[in-house]
């Protein structure tokens, strides 16, 4: 039974080109490159459990293979453009506050009081 995923608009973008350049379907593409995925964490020479500990801090990136280090460099970018809970709290607080900048739910730069301004 066939089933309908959201991908983010850049990764539907390079599945897009890729699948015009290799002459498949954009699900074509998909399932190749899922195939691909799962054929490298089979391999031996991926270990997912070696990129969460990387990604932890518990071993050195140094220490994973190349294919692990690729997984591992997404993961990192992936997770540092994401506000971790006490970043949220702190900038929820400012917010009540009237403090700072930020942006408002339609992306419009939003400014504040200052501290000197309370």
């Amino acid at each position: 039974m066939a089933q309908s995923i959201k991908l983010a608009d850049d990764i539907m973008k390079i599945v897009r080109r890729e699948s015009e350049l290799q002459s498949r379907s954009v699900a074509g593409q998909v399932a190749h490159w899922v195939r691909i995925g799962r054929a490298i964490e089979l391999s031996g020479h991926f270990d997912h459990a070696r990129i969460t500990a990387a990604l932890a801090g518990q071993i050195e990136t140094t220490a994973l293979t190349s294919e692990e280090k690729d997984v591992w460099l997404d993961s990192f970018v992936e997770k540092m453009g994401q506000p971790g809970p006490d970043e949220k709290s702190y900038f929820a607080g400012r917010r009540q506050l009237g403090l700072g900048v930020g942006l408002d739910a339609a992306g419009n730069l939003v400014r504040g009081k200052t501290a000197s301004e309370e």
